[in-house]
């Protein structure tokens, strides 16, 4: 009897090992050779869901478990690449993790400074070459192929044309009647609009918004106008100092009406579409909700009832 029970944990045990192990080097389910694209920022646990869509893994949970316990320390890179049909799991995750990419890719995200895209191109893998920050509010954001060994240069003028060309696209089909007079002058407060909110349901309200001030002559007082001149549109790390709300300079629209000099980050596209085909609102004035999102109001009153709110949101929080 005890050799029988320890027949059956031997066999136990040999089946978990081939499940582990089989499932790690065994042939895997894909019939064909195909490509497979792993996005620029993805983890192994949105690689794995992928690979699991695709049909090159059986368990995006497995594959995730045995690479943590096979290739701990594996380095999953962007790009487009080729698995043969049955590749195992360990064979997936090499190539992935390899610089035989037949595409990669480099994302820039919405209201990215250039001086953070320039840091972006100088640690993207298989590029060569140098690139200075450019032009603020000259790239789009986008995700972008490049080939190995491309030169910097040559991929931030992709980006640039990407938005020149879409710049003249949006203006081209602008609505009448608008504040900005200028394609320019619609960058400059699409890159307004892209710092004051991360919602993209409000950035047709706060172009409107602000459009509004344009018109009636009230200054913008847009708090990222204040930043930009101090980091170059990194983050400030700390509150905005009195001496910073009352500088004057090209950029503070705390000291100045109209726009300032220039933009302050590279905008999205639905940034400068939402300047271009701004919400049709009275609003002047907006503060946080606690939401994520802003309250809007039309006079100053409701403006300092909404802010009310919001300090007693904060000091719920602790946060006064």
């Amino acid at each position: 009897m005890r050799r029988a029970v320890r027949g059956v944990g031997l066999l136990a045990l040999l089946l978990a090992a081939w499940i582990v192990f089989g499932g790690w080097w065994g042939r895997g389910p894909l019939r064909h050779d195909s490509t497979f694209v792993v996005p620029d920022g993805a983890g192994l646990t949105v690689v794995a869901a992928r690979l699991e869509e695709k049909g090159a893994v059986v368990s995006a949970r497995a594959f995730r478990l045995r690479a943590r316990l096979f290739a701990r320390g594996a380095r999953i890179k962007a790009g487009e690449f080729a698995l043969p049909a049955g590749a195992s799991e360990s064979q997936i995750l090499h190539i992935i993790s390899s610089d035989d990419a037949l595409r990669r890719f480099v994302t820039i995200a919405e209201g990215l400074p250039s001086i953070m895209v320039a840091e972006k191109l100088a640690a993207t893998p298989a590029l060569t070459g140098a690139v200075a920050a450019p032009a603020e509010g000259s790239v789009l954001p986008e995700t972008y192929d490049y080939g190995r060994d491309e030169p910097r240069h040559a991929v931030l003028a992709r980006m640039q044309a990407a938005m020149t060309r879409t710049l003249a696209e949006e203006w081209a089909a602008r609505e009448p009647g608008l504040p900005v007079k200028t394609a320019q002058e619609a960058l400059i407060l699409a890159s307004i609009v892209e710092k004051e909110t991360g919602k993209p349901s409000e950035r047709a309200m706060v172009a409107g918004l602000y459009e509004n001030r344009l018109r009636q002559g009230i200054m913008l007082q847009a708090d990222p106008t204040i930043i930009y001149p101090i980091t170059r549109g990194k983050p400030l790390g700390r509150r905005i100092r009195q001496s910073e709300i009352a500088a004057v300079n090209g950029y503070n629209t705390y000291a100045m009406t109209g726009l300032p000099q220039g933009p302050i980050t590279n905008p999205g596209k639905a940034s400068i579409h939402a300047v271009l085909h701004p919400a049709r609102t009275d609003a002047l004035y907006m503060v946080a909700d606690g939401t994520g999102g802003h309250a809007f109001a039309s006079t100053l009153e409701q403006h300092n009832a909404n802010v009310q709110k919001w300090f007693a949101i904060r000091r719920a929080r602790g946060e006064l």
